[in-house]
């Protein structure tokens, strides 16, 4: 039999099921390639080993086995509260805060049987695109340590990369599910809005944060993305809010992962809600990229046509205004606020400097956003962009000191994904080709308004294709 982190998601969980590796001994095998590998790689900053194994016992003796993640090992992101459990939000102000009590996705993962190993490496309070904190070591990518992973699921997904998770849940407010997945060579999927109650997006600011899974195969997310959804009464979900998104009640997201059926009309875009206010520039290995989906797709049997965008140019100073807005709630004062890191210190200034007209005027304009961006894309079934317009990004790369800088430096690096977290679409990231240096290259596929089955059919006909999941990155 293969090395227990050889394998996937689902087949770990068949081997739990029928007795042929246990709860414990799964945890205890990830733990020690934790302990290995965590040390070059910055995926967790927390490791909680006892407590792992207390857990995993008590899921073989106390949680049914018809639990959707029984007994699979996973992580908190360290911008989620685990009570008990030291929760750092990447931040030197956050130092020695342990939680009384868990956030509510924290424990819908305990409810569906996972077993947590610890808290994975995330940027200052989520902020960046990129996972890099003056609180940590960095998290870097496995394929090649010197490049960053992404943000702000960065830990995450490089404990997903490199074998020390099968997957991962992380949470995406402008792409932090999406980016980490494209610069490590996974599979990430932002749900809809309204799709996961304990990561709605409903009550953050603007909507914008989801959460959502990663890993490794399209069918592991689904299997996971079907564990955070939570309980299900007669198979309707335990919505929290009168918001939500359309859903078909067509059974669990794995069934229609497994199966990976259909022909759809597809749209090709290259355009972004940023292109008229920064200079994007598409690096050849993204188009490269996109044209391999694109080819593939059309052999299969998909409509696919070339759209755009139509130019805007009220996205984004909307967009960066609730980013501001965002900060301006950061919990901290007085000679706290010396202990941020600079770009979190200017954005905390300038939220903190914002009149609630211009909030409110952003939010308008966001929603005005929304309503156009589905219906000028009203047509396909889903669309095809680039996941990012470059190259993952050395460590280091961005301007710490310039706050206006760094902002246009991660709109540079990931212009196609905060508009989805403005229209509530879901979105796939799919790691579709390796540029020559050996690094991974990924596309998205943005779904329409509950459109997740749509987008899984797609990604596993190309997963099964292309067979990304055979990939292993050097450190392996």
């Amino acid at each position: 039999m293969a090395d227990l982190h050889e394998l996937t998601a689902l087949e770990l969980w068949q081997e739990l099921q029928t007795g042929r590796v246990s709860p414990r001994e799964l945890a205890a095998h990830y733990l020690d390639r934790i302990e290995r590998l965590n040390p070059r790689l910055g995926a967790f900053v927390t490791v909680t080993r006892d407590a792992a194994l207390r857990r995993a016992d008590e899921v073989a003796e106390s949680v049914p086995k018809t639990a959707p993640l029984w007994g699979l090992p996973s992580g908190d992101k360290d911008l989620w509260q685990r009570a008990g459990v030291p929760t750092g939000f990447g931040s030197r102000a956050m130092a020695g805060f342990v939680p009384e009590e868990s956030d509510e996705i924290v424990e819908q993962l305990d409810a569906a049987g996972a077993i947590s190993l610890g808290k994975t490496n995330a940027p200052e309070f989520g902020l960046p695109a990129y996972t890099e904190s003056l609180a940590a070591p960095p998290a870097r990518n496995p394929w090649n340590p010197d490049l960053g992973a992404g943000g702000s699921s960065g830990g995450a997904a490089v404990a997903v990369a490199s074998g020390m998770l099968p997957f991962a849940p992380g949470s995406d407010g402008g792409g932090s599910v999406r980016i980490p997945a494209a610069a490590c060579g996974l599979v990430g999927l932002k749900p809809s809005r309204g799709l996961v109650p304990a990561g709605s997006g409903i009550p953050s600011l603007a909507g914008l944060v989801v959460d959502g899974p990663l890993a490794r195969t399209v069918a592991d997310a689904a299997l996971l993305l079907d564990g955070m959804i939570a309980k299900r009464s007669d198979g309707t979900i335990d919505h929290h809010y009168t918001l939500r998104a359309p859903y078909d009640d067509d059974g669990p997201f794995l069934g229609t992962a497994v199966r990976g059926e259909g022909r759809f009309q597809l749209g090709v875009m290259t355009t972004s809600a940023w292109d008229g206010a920064y200079d994007i520039t598409i690096a050849p290995e993204a188009l490269d990229a996109v044209a391999k989906a694109a080819e593939l797709l059309d052999t299969m049997g998909h409509g696919l046509e070339d759209t755009a965008l139509e130019p805007d140019d009220t996205y984004a100073p909307a967009f960066r205004t609730i980013w501001q807005a965002g900060a301006a709630r950061i919990p901290a004062e007085g000679e706290v606020l010396d202990l941020l890191e600079p770009l979190t210190a200017w954005l905390v200034e300038r939220g903190r400097a914002l009149s609630a007209r211009e909030l409110g005027e952003a939010l308008a304009t966001l929603t005005a956003y929304e309503r156009s961006f589905i219906q000028q894309l009203s047509s396909f079934d889903a669309v095809l962009t680039p996941a990012m317009a470059l190259t993952p990004r050395p460590i280091g790369w961005y301007d710490q000191e310039d706050g206006e800088r760094n902002f246009e430096q991660q709109v540079q690096y990931t212009p196609f994904t905060s508009m989805l977290n403005v229209t509530g679409l879901p979105a796939i990231v799919l790691p579709v080709s390796v540029t020559e240096e050996g690094v991974p290259m990924g596309v998205q596929l943005i779904g329409r308004p509950g459109g997740e089955r749509t987008l899984l059919s797609l990604a596993t006909q190309l997963e099964r294709r292309i067979r990304w999941q055979e990939r292993r990155p050097p450190i392996w």
